[in-house]
């Protein structure tokens, strides 16, 4: 607020100087000319008298001569002062209108308001850095879980996109930059109820800034930081960023998984992406000979993690001075045949297009299959706007940055538990894989795998903990029922259960809840909402124990016991 007064006091000095100057010239006019009262004696006006003239003449004109009918000297100043107050005040409001109308004064009146709204907050809520690919897809998932955010990015178009967008909660969003710390106050950094920070910007030294802005001011809070640069990789974790997401390494993880442990691989992509891909994606052949095409940081990536899972690779890049030191080289970007060729896509199982440019990777793609239609096929996408094109190529894999940040922060975001038992389930073997992928299918089938975990307390869990006042044991299945009939059960099962700091993968269903339980479980959206009832509403949690209806007579609940 303090702002916005300097700027109208600096910006409108001029304008009321004048018209205090013409004011005081007008009234001193009418204190120093002689009139006459009723009685034809001379007569001045006061100071007061002239004041209270001038202020009503400046502005209504017609209440008539006080307060005696005025001399032609009096008339003729009368005259002047009307034409002078008109032009002052016209200069002035003018010059006011002018200074709404600035973007600059407009921009501090919004922050201002955006400021006002952020401080008001009483739910928990994220601070997003970017409104971008990734930024648009977390704010989305955000609000399906009913989580408050707000948004901050130095593009004022995706600002007016994102107050366009039919969001199920209202996010506030400033068009300022984020990599000052004053914009992230305003934005809630030092708020109570402020939960994290999401540094998602495209340039990663504003991310770098934000981060360290973070750590300084809120300690406690969580940050979350995307990066494209292993030496701001390593700046980050040097002072405590809580996750730090490089979609390059990321996406290289995520692919040694398809050449290594496939059934593994499908469990892993139900669980973080919204989009999973079918069953049957997992019979295709991945294990031999992958094509990389492109060795830049992305090639990099997926040459070392297929090194450590002694997958075999070919690489290839028009730049010989990136090749050198590696074997199984072609030079070339593999967009002409002759180059995949001397690569062997002829008994290759896959290839990657990964270079920098969207043409030449759907180049790569479309000649590669023409060759070997049964490769499977992973290209790149750089620009979100040839989404419609990539969406139609038939590659099996479409790598796009900002989605795999959205969704690695999402399933964090989510719940805890979840990056908890995706690092579990990787010591166990593709049976148990295969296994826990068939569960899953009988759930969700085609449909988007939920994930979520509940907690035993009173404050997630007060049906439960009030059982267990009343001596009563509930099982986990309990928390499984559907809640109009008991004998049905939700559409979801328990994949990791923590007591104590002891992990149970896929815990069995006649488990015995105790406070202080945490329990992570997938299925579909709707079984979330149902078992929210159960763990917050006695009559229903009730209902599902004993097939009956509560009774609130003290005595009758007395006699139940025995």
């Amino acid at each position: 607020m303090h702002d916005v007064l300097y700027v109208l006091l600096r910006r409108l000095r001029k304008p009321l100087i004048t018209v205090i100057v013409v004011y005081a010239i007008a009234v001193t006019g009418f204190v120093l000319i002689p009139g006459q009262d009723d009685a034809g004696q001379p007569w001045r006006m006061d100071f007061f008298h002239a004041i209270y003239f001038v202020s009503f003449m400046g502005s209504t004109i017609g209440f008539g001569e006080i307060p005696y009918p005025f001399t032609a000297p009096q008339r003729a100043w009368t005259l002047v002062t009307i034409y002078a107050t008109v032009i002052a005040w016209l200069y002035s409001i003018g010059s006011m209108l002018a200074l709404i109308q600035e973007p600059g004064f407009s921009r501090i009146l919004r922050r201002r308001s955006f400021a006002k709204e952020v401080r008001n907050f009483n739910e928990p809520f994220y601070l997003v850095c970017g409104y971008g690919v990734t930024g648009t897809a977390i704010i989305a998932g955000l609000c399906q879980r009913g989580i408050r955010s707000v948004v901050v990015d130095v593009d004022q178009e995706r600002i007016d996109a994102l107050q366009m967008d039919d969001l199920p909660i209202r996010v506030p969003g400033l068009c300022a930059n984020a990599s000052l710390p004053d914009v992230l106050d305003d934005a809630g950094l030092q708020h109570a109820t402020c939960i994290g920070v999401l540094a998602l910007t495209d340039d990663d030294n504003v991310n770098l800034s934000i981060a360290i802005a973070s750590k300084l001011l809120q300690p406690e809070g969580v940050v979350v930081s995307r990066t494209e640069s292993d030496v701001h990789a390593r700046n980050l974790a040097s002072f405590g960023t809580n996750h730090i997401i490089d979609p390059f390494r990321a996406y290289a993880e995520y692919l040694s998984l398809v050449a290594k442990s496939p059934y593994m691989h499908l469990v892993y992509d139900w669980l973080v992406n919204p989009y999973h891909r079918p069953l049957s994606s997992v019979y295709k052949k991945a294990s031999g000979r992958w094509i990389i095409c492109g060795f830049g940081r992305f090639g990099r990536a997926l040459y070392d993690d297929f090194r450590q899972g002694n997958v075999e690779t070919v690489l290839l890049d028009d730049n010989p001075a990136v090749l050198e030191g590696y074997e199984n080289t072609v030079l070339g970007l593999g967009t002409e045949a002759e180059t995949l060729l001397k690569a062997g896509v002829e008994d290759a199982v896959a290839v990657v297009a990964g270079t920098h440019n969207d043409a030449d990777n759907m180049s790569i793609i479309m000649t590669a299959m023409e060759i070997n239609p049964k490769l499977v096929t992973v290209v790149r996408q750089n620009l979100s706007s040839n989404r419609l094109v990539f969406e139609n190529s038939r590659a099996d894999f479409v790598m796009e940055p900002g989605r795999i940040i959205a969704n690695r922060i999402l399933a964090k975001l989510k719940t805890p538990l979840l990056p908890v038992f995706i690092e579990k389930m990787q010591h166990h073997d593709e049976v148990w894989a295969h296994t826990l992928l068939n569960r899953m299918s009988n759930i969700a089938g085609d449909r988007e795998l939920d994930s979520w975990s509940v907690k035993v307390s009173d404050v997630s869990a007060p049906a439960v903990m009030a059982m267990f006042d009343q001596g009563m044991a509930v099982k986990l299945q309990a928390l499984m029922k559907n809640s109009r009939d008991r004998n049905r059960s939700l559409p979801c099962f328990p994949l990791l259960h923590r007591r104590d700091g002891v992990l149970s993968m896929l815990p069995g269903e006649l488990t015995e809840l105790e406070p202080g339980d945490e329990v992570l479980f997938c299925g579909l959206s709707s079984a979330k909402g149902r078992m929210e009832w159960i763990l917050k509403n006695y009559n229903i949690l009730f209902y599902i124990l004993t097939g009956e209806d509560p009774s609130f007579n003290l005595l009758s609940r007395i006699l139940k016991r025995f």
